[in-house]
């Protein structure tokens, strides 16, 4: 029989890792997979063959946990980053203006007269996106195709993070560490608007099957791959993808609150991938329906402190 399910208390909890031992202990429904979650994040951070993956929405870097996804990066924890065209909206955006806080239950037609939009409980002035995304983007295309007119999404995602001097900047920490980031849904954003207004008067094309070829390259040139998902849409489908192609991924770590019974892909669950051969048969995976912004923190802070135990 499968071992006891202990009944636990807080008292004496001085650590995260500690907390999440408790939690495993009771068992408790996504708790457990938490549990299980920061295991397998802590074996795919420590295996030195595996080439590790970050997937996320931009829906989150809106959020304060752009901080921690930057704090990621730069703690080496992820070798590629496959992302939406969001992040570099909303990476520009703060590293310019500032967003606030806001409520998912608001007077939107009154906010709107303020020139405010809203992203579910964040809010963001008008002024601190559309326009200050174009008075970054536009300059910075003016200056980097007076040497060449074709770029990736790696390479454009390289020339924003150059220029962004935020600490807190996603594509910033990328281009520090070196870690590419991959965009095929980079036209679906503000900051593919002005790629495709420059473009209208000026020598410019994105060749976006030149990040697939670099794609292909990293997976077939690893023993292992994993990846951490942090939500679904095209970043998680774009993972799980290419990594089709090596037999799959042998870790998986998702956090979402998408469910599967629409069929869609960012409610499937890993197991389906399987099938896809997008994943191991014999993959450490683990599942957690969770809202990112909750469980990443604790996650992440949990695998600091054991990989500070061990050196």
């Amino acid at each position: 029989m499968s071992r006891e399910i202990v009944d636990y208390r807080l008292e004496g909890v001085k650590t995260f890792s500690e907390l999440l031992r408790r939690m495993r202990q009771g068992w408790g429904f996504e708790a457990a997979q938490l549990a299980k979650a920061h295991d397998i994040m802590l074996e795919m951070v420590n295996d030195k063959e595996c080439v590790k993956f970050l997937s996320f929405t931009a829906n989150i870097v809106s959020t304060g946990l752009r901080g921690v996804v930057a704090e990621m990066v730069e703690k080496g924890l992820c070798d590629v980053i496959i992302t939406t065209g969001g992040t570099f909206d909303h990476d520009i955006a703060k590293s310019i203006g500032k967003y606030y806080r806001g409520e998912f239950i608001m007077n939107d037609r009154d906010l709107r007269k303020k020139d405010t939009h809203r992203l579910g409980n964040i809010l963001i002035p008008q002024g601190s996106y559309g326009v200050a995304i174009e008075s970054f983007t536009i300059p910075l295309l003016r200056e980097i195709t007076m040497e060449k007119k074709v770029f990736s999404s790696r390479e454009l995602a390289e020339e924003v993070g150059k220029r962004l001097k935020d600490r807190n900047s996603i594509l910033r920490a990328a281009y520090e560490r070196k870690v590419p980031v991959y965009t095929p849904g980079l036209v679906d954003s503000a900051f593919g608007t002005q790629l495709f207004i420059f473009s209208q008067t000026n020598e410019f094309t994105l060749n976006l099957l030149k990040d697939m070829k670099e794609l292909s390259d990293i997976v077939f040139s690893s023993k292992k791959t994993g990846a951490l998902i942090l939500g679904g849409g095209i970043s998680k489908h774009h993972t799980i993808w290419w990594n089709q192609f090596k037999g799959g991924l042998d870790y998986a770590v998702s956090l979402t609150t998408a469910y599967e019974f629409d069929g869609s892909l960012s409610g499937a669950r890993l197991e389906e991938a399987i099938t896809w051969n997008k994943i191991r048969e014999n993959a450490a995976i683990a599942l957690v329906h969770v809202d990112v912004t909750l469980a990443l923190p604790l996650l992440l802070a949990a695998v600091y402190e054991e990989k500070a135990k061990q050196g």
